[in-house]
């Protein structure tokens, strides 16, 4: 037996579930879409059943206690009517469950120590008349059940194990990573676990997969696999360029050196405030961290406004010539913003260049608008008037505290901006953000692959 073999067979024992632990799952499941069709009989229209997801087509990986039920209503219903059937279904078979909100409403719970999600769709003949993105789940379910063989589904749950392991495991835009639905996709691709990471490692991005050879729309994503029930879907349009990178950088190493510890995530130990201070020193930057109340949202809402406000806090920053060395954000109750300077102050004056001379008016009006002021100038540099005027902020914490509102933020972090409320921190005294945050700083200062 290969290494690579003996590794594969080691996980397999690990992440396929027991003969036990599926025969609990499918009863409970049962039983729970018993207590829906009871609920449904009280209702005054028709609707069915569904169970869709991994635990559905046997593509879990042990240990997962998930049960996706679908209740599916007629595709004439108005959607406020599906809405409110669909929340009186959850509730009744999910007394105790809660209340969330995707495109509609929907009820989450627990079942008899399973995570129970109890959605509503439309029940409908083709993808492509989708009337909310859930309505999609049922094509999904019934295209992958007729090709999924138990071998395939083995080896689509040590490649979700690996995404796993490897922290580019989920679809929420937190994480920007593999679906469990793209996972299966590219394992029937392929052919198989091994079979995807060579694909994976010999990727040159854009990689386009087409199933079904649909060849219709065409999609800018790094990673493009055409949704073979929805040829106008791209179903890996959330992953980043850089989870397919890091993707094909486990692949490559794995397929050379098969190593079993690539299947388990690893957290860093927290970062004491001691430690941060020490790696601030030790790094000679100036860190800055904006720090604020969480907007309540869900995670999915929250994330897409912390990267925009990342990015435009670093492009603001950089217009102003200080030089962004690497930014981040986080959040639980807090939410950070976290730029680390390599120049965090600039001199008194900036440089600020006017057209050349021979255009004419505007050339008159730069050299009018200074003639008479304070700047140094104007002078000539070549054909051009040029200004040596004095620089608004000269440090990139002065910019935080007095210009954040004018950088391009997230509306929710845009809104607290406008109402100051929110801190700065600023070299060292962001090692009080250890306090919450010391297994983020542990990743930011000591990053690996």
């Amino acid at each position: 037996m290969s290494d690579f073999e003996g590794v594969l067979d080691a996980v397999r024992e690990r992440v396929d579930p027991t003969p036990d632990e599926r025969r609990a799952l499918a009863e409970a499941a049962e039983r729970l879409a018993d207590r829906a069709r009871e609920a449904i009989a009280e209702l005054p229209v028709e609707a069915d059943v569904l169970q869709v997801g991994s635990t559905a087509r046997g593509t879990w990986v042990a240990g997962d206690r998930d049960i996706d039920l679908f209740v599916r209503f007629p595709a004439d219903l108005p959607r406020e009517q599906l809405q409110e059937y669909g929340l009186e279904v959850g509730n009744e078979v999910l007394p105790a469950g809660r209340e969330e909100y995707a495109e509609h409403p929907y009820v989450k719970g627990s079942f008899e120590g399973y995570d129970v999600d109890l959605v509503p769709c439309y029940r409908l003949e083709d993808a492509t008349d989708i009337q909310s993105a859930v309505d999609r789940t049922p094509f999904h379910n019934a295209y992958l059940e007729q090709r999924l063989s138990d071998a395939d589904a083995g080896d689509v749950r040590l490649f979700k194990q690996f995404l796993k392991g490897i922290g580019a495991y989920g679809s929420d835009l937190r994480t920007q990573g593999f679906s469990g639905y793209l996972t299966e996709l590219l394992v029937l691709e392929y052919g198989g676990f091994r079979e995807t990471l060579e694909a994976i490692r010999d990727w040159a991005p854009p990689v386009v997969l087409d199933p079904e050879d649909h060849a219709e729309a065409e999609f800018d994503d790094p990673l493009v696999v055409v949704d073979p029930t929805d040829p106008e879907r791209n179903v890996a349009a959330v992953v980043s360029a850089e989870n397919v990178a890091r993707v094909q950088h486990h692949a490559r190493e794995f397929l050379a050196d098969p190593d079993e510890s690539v299947f388990e995530p690893t957290t860093p130990e927290p970062l004491s405030e001691e430690a941060v201070r020490e790696h601030v020193e030790a790094r000679g930057t100036t860190p800055l961290a904006v720090v604020f109340e969480a907007p309540d949202l869900v995670e999915d809402q929250l994330y897409p406004q912390l990267y925009r406000s990342r990015d435009g806090l670093v492009r603001g920053l950089e217009i102003e010539g200080f030089e962004v060395l690497r930014a981040a954000t986080w959040a639980d109750d807090r939410a950070v913003l976290f730029a680390e300077l390599s120049v965090s102050e600039l001199p008194a004056v900036e440089r600020h260049e006017g057209p050349p001379v021979h255009v004419g008016g505007h050339a008159q009006g730069f050299y009018e608008k200074y003639a008479d002021g304070d700047a140094a100038g104007p002078f000539l540099d070549g054909d051009r008037y040029v200004v040596e005027r004095e620089r608004e902020v000269t440090t990139a914490e002065e910019f935080v505290r007095d210009q954040l509102g004018e950088v391009a933020l997230g509306a929710h972090v845009e809104s607290i901006v406008e109402a100051g409320d929110y801190d700065v921190l600023a070299g060292d005294e962001v090692a009080a953000l250890a306090d919450g945050f010391g297994t983020e700083l542990a990743e930011y200062f000591e990053p690996t692959v």
